[in-house]
């Protein structure tokens, strides 16, 4: 069984128009900014840091993966079989 993956704008698209985001990115910036990810983890990502936090402090892959609760729950649901749907965890909660 494949995984589906989902796209995440490591910008989000909700701040595509904010002025600070505009004067720091170009619009190539703003459309290519995109990784692929299964949706636990993207459900997880936007659990723990909000938009704006998004747009300004983990905007590139490097850094998103480098956080340490993002790091460490990549680190557990990699060994869950394709498919598998975490419970559902309260915003900046853990559950795993």
């Amino acid at each position: 069984m494949a995984v589906m993956l989902t796209r995440h704008h490591l910008i989000p698209r909700t701040r595509h128009n904010n002025k600070r985001i505009r004067r720091n990115y170009t619009r190539e910036d703003l459309v290519t900014r995109i990784i692929q990810v299964c949706r636990p983890c993207h459900n997880h990502i936007h659990a723990v840091f909000s938009e704006k936090q998004l747009a300004d402090d983990y905007n590139e892959l490097v850094k998103l993966s480098s956080h340490p609760e993002i790091a460490r729950f990549v680190s557990w649901i990699r060994d869950k079989p394709p498919g598998f749907k975490p419970r559902s965890f309260s915003q900046r909660g853990k559950r795993y």
